[in-house]
C-alpha cells in the first residue's frame, strides 16, 4: 500500500474513520447474531456500536477505540439512540481488550485497521492508526485473536472483519491455534478485496 493508495482509501478526513463497505458487513453480523452484553473493539465512529445499540438483541452496548474522537463520536452516537428509546453507548478510551474484565462480554466484535502498508509510507496521525495494519495487514488483528478469549462469557461469542489482503488462511490458522471453532458468516467480494466476517466460539 503506498502513501497514494493510503490517501486515496482516507478520503479528506483525519481524525475517525467514518462507515465504508467493511462497516456495513461487520454492522450485517453483528445485527443478525450479536447477543448479551456487546463490546465493539476499535469502533471508530461508533456506526456499528449505534446499529447494535438499536437492532441487535443485546442488553448492553461497549465501544472501545485508542483514539480520543472516536471515543467522543460513539459516545454522541450513543446519546442520540438512548434519547430515541434505544440503548446508550459506554465508550471507553482503550488497547484492544487490554482494561476489561476477564468473562465480561457475551459478543465482541472488531473490524481491525488492516491495510498492509509500506512503514516508510506510514502518515503519522489518527486515520493512519485507523486503516494500518502494518506490513502484514495483521498488527492489530493477531494479538486481538491471542487476547479476546480472556473477556469472553462462558459461551460468548467474537465477531472479526477479514479482508483477504491480510492473508485469510494466516488469520484462520492463527484463529486455530488459540482454540476458537469459526465458520464464516457473511462474505462480500470487491474489486480490490474479499471482506468476510468470522463468527469464533
Amino acid at each position: 500500500m503506498t502513501g497514494r493508495d493510503l490517501a486515496e482509501r482516507r478520503g479528506m478526513e483525519t481524525n475517525v474513520y467514518q462507515p465504508a463497505e467493511d462497516s456495513a458487513l461487520l454492522a450485517e453480523a453483528v445485527v443478525d447474531r450479536a447477543r448479551g452484553r456487546f463490546l465493539e473493539v476499535g469502533t471508530g465512529s461508533g456506526w456499528v456500536a449505534e446499529r447494535a445499540a438499536r437492532e441487535a438483541d443485546v442488553t448492553e452496548v461497549v465501544a472501545s477505540d485508542v483514539n480520543p474522537h472516536a471515543c467522543e463520536s460513539a459516545r454522541e452516537r450513543g446519546r442520540r439512540a438512548a434519547a430515541e428509546g434505544h440503548l446508550g453507548i459506554e465508550a471507553v478510551r482503550a488497547n484492544l481488550v487490554d482494561p476489561f474484565a476477564d468473562d465480561a462480554f457475551d459478543t465482541v466484535a472488531f473490524n481491525p485497521p488492516y491495510l498492509p502498508t509500506d512503514p516508510d509510507n506510514e502518515w503519522d496521525d489518527w486515520m493512519e492508526q485507523a486503516l494500518s495494519g502494518g506490513e502484514t495487514g495483521r498488527k492489530f488483528l493477531d494479538p486481538f485473536v491471542d487476547s479476546v478469549g480472556r473477556v469472553l462469557a462462558d459461551g460468548g461469542r467474537v465477531l472479526l472483519l477479514v479482508s483477504s489482503l491480510t492473508g485469510y488462511d494466516e488469520v484462520v490458522a492463527r484463529v486455530e491455534s488459540r482454540g476458537f471453532a469459526h465458520e464464516t458468516v457473511v462474505q462480500e467480494s470487491y474489486p480490490f478485496e474479499v471482506l468476510s466476517v468470522l463468527e469464533l466460539k
